[in-house]
């Protein structure tokens, strides 16, 4: 399995993560765990709302079917959507870490992230609820999800926790933040600035960007993979993939790692053999014509 640094932090950790949003769903969960861990992915990323918080529980109670030990992976999880809305406040921040340890069986996550931006967010209430969790040994590192420039530097201006994480949609057929890079200048759709340079702002600050939903197009409209809607782009991975005696999914997955911003992947697939061969590819290198031969592919136009 690849390592990378996670953030500004001396953590190496696995560029695949298992996400365990499906986990409600699985068959057998604690095989699931085993698989991944076996094959090196010991980071395993959670939500305070995946399954209403069902899937924690799960995850926990497997955890402990298993040899593991806690101390040999990684646990992160997100808090700050609740129904009909978004909240950052401290109360609603310490509250959700206590019931995630809670189902999740365990004394501490590694990492904690900011789901969706909260707009009425006020960073002294984040700090308050970093610092107070971090000195109680609940949270060892923070992080953000789905938030661009801006937002994270409003939020660095009072909390003084390195935040060494932001999870984004990233793959194939999610590719915004690369395409304005490449089309700078131009009058085209790709060349709108729709994130305020994410990408350029978390390799300048070393911020770990955790691609999720890497296999998805559209919004949650289903997997590109196999899709007769996506015939060239098919033929094209079948083709690399043949090359590098890997799978699809598994290219899909080598060709977000092969950027040089040192991402993570989160899968979120429950099926054993799945997550083989995505851990597989993790150590896959494509050369530059084969990473833009996939991207013109998907549709993507080189100006």
């Amino acid at each position: 399995m690849k390592k990378i640094q996670f953030g500004t932090s001396d953590l190496q950790v696995a560029s695949v993560i298992l996400g365990c949003m499906r986990m409600i769903g699985s068959e057998n969960p604690t095989e699931i765990i085993e698989t991944a861990y076996e094959h090196g992915i010991d980071f395993f990323d959670h939500a305070d709302i995946y399954g209403g918080g069902e899937c924690e529980t799960i995850f926990g109670k497997a955890l402990k079917e298993t040899s593991i030990k806690r101390e040999d992976i990684i646990i992160q999880t997100k808090c700050g959507i609740r129904k009909g809305m978004f909240d950052f406040s401290k109360e609603h921040i310490v509250s959700s870490v206590e019931g995630s340890l809670k189902r999740l069986g365990v004394d501490y996550v590694d990492a904690l992230l900011l789901h969706r931006p909260d707009t009425l967010v006020e960073p002294e209430e984040v700090a308050a609820a970093f610092g107070q969790l971090e000195s109680q040994g609940k949270v060892n590192h923070f992080g953000v999800s789905n938030q661009k420039p801006m937002q994270i530097e409003l939020l660095k201006k009072t909390v003084k926790q390195p935040l060494l994480a932001n999870q984004l949609q990233f793959g194939i057929k999610h590719t915004g933040m690369v395409d304005q890079g490449i089309h700078v200048n131009m009058m085209d759709d790709a060349s709108i600035e729709r994130d305020g340079s994410i990408l350029d702002y978390s390799r300048l600050n070393d911020m770990t960007i955790q691609a999720w939903s890497p296999y998805q197009y559209g919004f949650f409209e289903g997997a590109f993979i196999g899709n007769d809607k996506f015939s060239e782009l098919n033929t094209v991975l079948d083709q690399i993939a043949e090359r590098h005696n890997c799978t699809s999914t598994g290219l899909a997955t080598a060709w977000i790692l092969r950027h040089p911003a040192k991402m993570q992947v989160i899968a979120g697939s429950m099926n054993k053999e799945r997550i083989k061969e995505i851990a597989k590819a993790s150590t896959i290198e494509l050369s530059r014509e084969e990473w833009y031969k996939i991207y013109r592919a998907a549709g993507n136009i080189l100006p």
